[in-house]
């Protein structure tokens, strides 16, 4: 059976396979068929996109797909992949699909599924599409005449959306005198990041938010933030913000341009929350990914932390398990469980504004709790993703490295769950010997799987 769900949903270059029309109208189809829990009710399932121009072709082959079985669909046009679950969960629908692949380039795109709760659809209903759409089995179930579907847009979404984020800010504070810089990534932010920060009192200079289909990523937003840097320090900002091209991540600057990454945010908050009790089971879940600096951190504030496998839904799912509301990966992926169900770069940044504000502290000052071990992560493009321990290359030079770094230090090297990558990861108090390991690893990889 083809496997099409990774860590985060169904990726791939738009119009190839899996991302195909056709491929859309085949998931859309089992989409609905799973979700239709109640054959006495009409059933309706959301979808949202962000800004790239393949999202057109897939949104249609997936209203075609939902509507043949049965299904209403509700359009709510380019809006952060969070908005969605939350809309999804707002309207009681049934399921949540996004069209976005995230902090990919503007060619690829991708397919997410959000259960009516406002989660990450689970593996169960997951496995059971993939069977349906893999067997041809759903080609055979067709409701015919009336029970067809429809669809139709919900014109106030947005709005909805706009209120749910500013309602996690506390009422009794405003943003008034700050001066904010916003990097949209000419993505799904694009409309309703600015529309926040202004209402709260914010004087907000938003960049990056002009989507013209193609440029969505590129040299902006999260993954890139120089243009951020730059402008905040031009404007003399307080902060910038900055989102990936679905809204669900965060990367944040301070007054002086300096980045802060979400094991940064991470510590920031986390010590808020203790002083304010609000961190439930003292307890903060992390990644392989988070820098060693957050684990030190966390353990001079006497908090605990677990960690859970590399991916939001992994460490959505050890929050659950732990009972702890706050998680995030060091790519600005964070999750606040006391405010919504998936990570949200909004949100996640109404948090951070909050602790400024309370504390009245800068944020380069915050950030000072955290000290960043030195940390080396190179992407090798890969043609394949064979098993690293079947690669003698690769599996000699990590287990030099690791005899040679001894507790000092550490080494990850682990395939993407989205993209034709392998990440290598190394830290070690010794920037020079940080980076000479990670590119012997690196130039390993690239002769075995490159």
């Amino acid at each position: 059976m083809e496997s099409l769900f990774g860590t985060d949903g169904i990726r791939g270059t738009a119009n190839i396979h899996p991302m195909t029309a056709e491929m859309a109208l085949a998931i859309g189809r089992a989409t609905a068929h799973v979700c239709k829990h109640d054959h006495h009710k009409r059933h309706r399932i959301v979808i949202g996109k962000d800004t790239r121009l393949s999202g057109y072709m897939l949104e249609t082959a997936l209203t075609a797909g939902i509507c043949s079985m049965g299904v209403d669909v509700l359009l709510v046009g380019p809006m952060p992949t969070p908005g969605i679950a939350f809309t999804t969960h707002s309207m009681r629908a049934d399921a949540g699909i996004v069209i976005s692949a995230s902090h990919n380039p503007y060619q690829d795109n991708g397919i997410k599924i959000f259960s009516r709760d406002g989660f990450k659809l689970s593996d169960r209903l997951e496995s059971e599409i993939e069977r349906l759409v893999s067997t041809g089995q759903i080609n055979n179930i067709r409701p015919t005449a009336d029970e067809i579907g429809k669809a139709s847009r919900i014109d106030d979404a947005i709005g909805r959306y706009i209120v749910f984020c500013k309602k996690t800010f506390p009422e009794d504070l405003t943003l008034d005198g700050l001066k904010i810089v916003l990097d949209c990534a000419n993505g799904a932010t694009y409309k309703v990041a600015p529309i926040i920060f202004s209402e709260l009192g914010a004087d907000v200079t938003a960049i990056h938010v002009h989507p013209d289909g193609k440029n969505i990523n590129h040299n902006c937003g999260a993954l890139y933030p120089q243009d951020l840097k730059a402008k905040v320090v031009e404007t003399k900002a307080d902060i910038g913000l900055a989102f990936d091209g679905d809204g669900d991540r965060l990367i944040a600057v301070d007054e002086t341009g300096a980045e802060l990454t979400g094991d940064h945010i991470l510590a920031i908050c986390a010590r808020f929350m203790k002083e304010k009790g609000l961190l439930t089971s003292n307890t903060v879940v992390i990644t392989p990914m988070s820098n060693l600096g957050l684990r030190i951190a966390l353990n001079g504030m006497k908090i605990d932390y677990a960690e859970a496998d590399v991916g939001d839904r992994n460490v959505l799912e050890l929050m659950l398990q732990r009972n702890a509301i706050l998680g995030g990966e060091q790519s600005g992926h964070v999750i606040f469980l006391n405010h919504h169900t998936t990570g949200d770069g909004i949100i996640t940044a109404l948090q951070l504004l909050r602790v400024m504000r309370e504390t009245g502290i800068r944020l380069s000052q915050l950030s000072a709790v955290m000290k960043p071990a030195p940390q080396t992560v190179i992407n090798v493009q890969v043609s394949a993703k064979p098993p690293l321990d079947s690669l003698p290359k690769v599996r000699d030079a990590i287990s030099r490295a690791e005899s040679l770094l001894g507790k000092q230090g550490r080494v990850l090297v682990r395939y993407s769950g989205t993209q034709m990558l392998c990440r290598v990861m190394v830290e070690s108090p010794d920037e020079r010997m940080t980076s000479r390991i990670a590119s012997e690893i690196a130039e390993c990889v690239r002769l075995e799987a490159g």
